[in-house]
């Protein structure tokens, strides 16, 4: 990869995760329910760390031209699956419109991101370049898979409700 292009991948990634952090954030602030805004809030967190992963990249990379392979292999995973949600959560965020418009939300920004770090793994010639977008795909990956599984509960449940059911 050229600086340039480096660089250019970096400043976009970080925009990713900035806007899903404040995403996130925002959707938390304003829920009144303590276990949707939890569930919020760790996504936002989970952004904050990626934020903090991409910034000592591009500080490294414009210092000396190379990125810093310790930042993300310590083999560290999504904090969401393992700490959220119990039935109760769950129950909670499905009954709650406005969040659950927001988990739609989020499925789409965790999509782009996802493809985002995986197109550029593939077309990445540095090797820890191309294992930082493996990483960030991984755990993005991660969250969409959560989210999805919120959402397909969400709509079997919006079914159940409205009987959508035929038996």
């Amino acid at each position: 990869m050229t600086q340039d292009s480096t660089l250019d991948i970096l400043k976009h990634a970080l925009l990713l995760e900035k806007r899903g952090n404040a995403f996130y954030r925002k959707v938390a602030e304003q829920t009144n329910n303590s276990a949707v805004a939890c569930f919020f809030n760790m996504m936002a967190d989970e952004e904050a760390k990626h934020i903090q992963v991409i910034s000592d990249q591009m500080h490294a990379y414009r210092s000396d031209g190379r990125l810093l392979p310790t930042a993300f292999e310590d083999g560290e995973k999504s904090d969401v699956p393992s700490q959220v949600l119990d039935p109760d959560q769950k129950s909670q965020i499905t009954a709650a419109d406005f969040e659950a418009a927001a988990i739609s939300a989020a499925i789409s920004m965790e999509e782009k991101a996802i493809k985002l770090y995986a197109d550029r793994a593939q077309t990445a010639t540095d090797e820890t370049e191309k294992a930082l977008y493996n990483w960030l795909s991984g755990w993005e990956r991660e969250h969409l898979n959560f989210l999805i599984d919120m959402d397909k509960e969400l709509t079997e449940q919006i079914w159940h409700d409205q009987q959508f059911w035929p038996f």
